[in-house]
């Protein structure tokens, strides 16, 4: 990351890039939208405070359970608007509920109770381990070979330098587990390289917005992990069913920019006079594979392992990092390579402790949801609507898309999974189907105007003349190239709503391996 990276950017855009060394997975990337930009003051927190008083007051006179359980949900997202964290937002009116309906001790019990239960669960140890390669991999200063490598294979064709930073964002995104880490780090390389070849500024802003979305489904995805513990499925089989998902969206995009390339060649710098791009050799293109050999390797490990039968997921993801630490030590081994395993594991104890705090408060409301009788209610509620699963996955589309204007995934997921669930059966909705599906839909949700987090990251970022080489990007720039590449993402949706066996064989063939956990 370059030097002046904290100068440039907002506060927004800052609490991604210091809290973990700029990987975005640090524990202000896990707080609510609100929090990242301020908290709210004077008639504002005035209202949050009074609707605060009206959802307690609402609780303590609820007549059933459900409407109880209603009325803690409200008093939780008011929380989240009046900025507390998300982990106490979720603990608090869980916290309240279980002492308004079953008195002390129960709230004794789950104070006791939930903390170990929730962190100790075996799926989840796997989550330490992602994040550690990660980590590794963003100290070992891979980022850039890895986008170098792209540029060099892709940028001979039409729009080949948005093709290969598509891919580059998948395969980044992939290994740090963060989009919002690597769309900070792309978009400080890619876009100036895009501006210099002749693309068009809202096809360069466009490219590397969307590049990370593959990311979050390729494995290894702490998304995917996550889900996978709050819905009580085997984290092998979650990861695999998001693979496949995961590289047909990052080749979806990739083709839709070469269409670009051929319809419209002026937006990709192909126009008399414009640079066309690398006149990379071949000899330069393997040479720079040679650069990211670790990278392969790890995924070997990662891979290999769990479809030989080898390692479990929990295992593979434990080798994977060992494998990481040796690279980065042989990378690094002239510039401190000690110092730099020991802060990559420290920024994975401050991420692995925040993302289970936030667990914890999801467990806490996880109980909170059975003594109050609500997800059943609202299961019967929708089923009673005698909605088609199609339809029912469409209203899903479009609740996800407008809370993903001011949530994050992990924080939607937490939210709303629980809930859920037992919906899903009574819908024939498959539960690692799912979980892709949502994870999916909660990165849209990041990008999606008028508030979507990634948009205004991506803004600031281009606000630096080392990344728009004297053009002016406007936030105006950045909305109207989402909405060249949005329309492509909902028909992927669409597509895997039509075609939910695209997320099956994969987990299939893990399990006749013998390698699901």
């Amino acid at each position: 990351m370059n030097p002046d990276a904290t100068t440039t950017a907002s506060p927004a855009d800052r609490s991604t890039t210091t809290g973990t060394a700029g990987t975005g997975t640090g524990p202000t990337t896990l707080l609510p939208r609100a929090h990242r930009r301020g908290r709210p003051r004077g008639t504002g927190f005035a209202v949050c405070l009074v609707l605060l008083t009206v959802t307690l007051i609402g609780f303590f006179l609820s007549p059933t359970g459900p409407v109880a359980g209603l009325w803690c949900l409200a008093m939780m997202l008011v929380l989240m608007f009046m900025s507390v964290p998300v982990a106490l937002s979720l603990a608090i009116p869980s916290v309240i509920g279980v002492y308004g309906l079953s008195g002390i001790p129960a709230t004794v019990n789950i104070l006791a109770t939930a903390p170990f239960h929730t962190v100790s669960k075996w799926s989840y140890s796997v989550l330490p381990m992602f994040i550690f390669m990660g980590m590794l991999l963003a100290q070992s200063g891979m980022a850039a070979k890895i986008y170098r490598a792209t540029d060099r294979w892709f940028s001979w064709l039409p729009g080949g330098i948005g093709i290969g930073t598509t891919a580059a964002g998948a395969g980044l995104a992939s290994v740090s587990g963060s989009t919002i880490g690597m769309t900070y780090t792309l978009g400080r390389t890619g876009i100036p390289e895009m501006l210099k070849a002749g693309y068009d500024k809202r096809m360069a802003v466009g490219t590397v917005i969307v590049a990370g979305l593959p990311g979050a489904l390729i494995p290894p995805s702490i998304l995917l992990v996550v889900f996978a513990g709050i819905a009580s499925v085997p984290v092998g089989p979650q990861l695999m069913a998001g693979a496949v998902p995961g590289i047909l969206i990052a080749v979806t995009f990739a083709l839709f920019i070469l269409l670009i390339g051929f319809v419209k060649p002026s937006l990709v710098g192909r126009r008399p006079g414009a640079a066309r791009g690398s006149t990379a050799t071949w000899k330069e293109r393997f040479s720079s594979l040679g650069e990211i050999w670790g990278f392969p390797v790890i995924m070997l490990v990662l891979f290999g392992g769990m479809f030989s039968g080898a390692f479990t997921p929990t295992e593979a993801g434990a080798a994977a990092a060992c494998t990481a630490m040796i690279l980065t030590l042989i990378h690094t081994r002239k510039d401190k390579p000690l110092g730099k395993v020991a802060v990559a594991a420290m920024n994975t104890v401050s991420a692995t402790a925040s993302i289970f705090f936030i667990m914890i408060g999801a467990e806490m409301l996880t109980k909170l949801l059975a003594i109050t009788g609500l997800a059943p209610a609202i299961t019967s509620y929708i089923t009673g609507l005698g909605l088609s699963r199609f339809a029912f996955l469409l209203i899903l589309v479009l609740l996800y898309l407008v809370m993903g204007m001011f949530f994050d995934t992990m924080s939607m997921m937490l939210l709303t999974v629980p809930i859920l669930l037992p919906t899903l059966s009574a819908m024939d909705v498959n539960p690692l189907w799912f979980g892709v599906f949502v994870v999916l839909l909660g990165e849209l949700g990041m990008i999606t105007p008028p508030v979507g987090i990634l948009s205004f990251i991506v803004h600031n970022i281009t606000k630096n003349p080392a990344v728009n080489l004297g053009q002016t990007i406007t936030l105006k720039d950045v909305f109207v190239s989402l909405t060249w590449f949005l329309p492509v993402a909902v028909l992927f949706l669409v597509l895997m709503i039509a075609v939910p066996q695209m997320t099956d064989w994969l987990p299939a063939l893990l399990e006749r391996a013998g390698g699901a956990q």
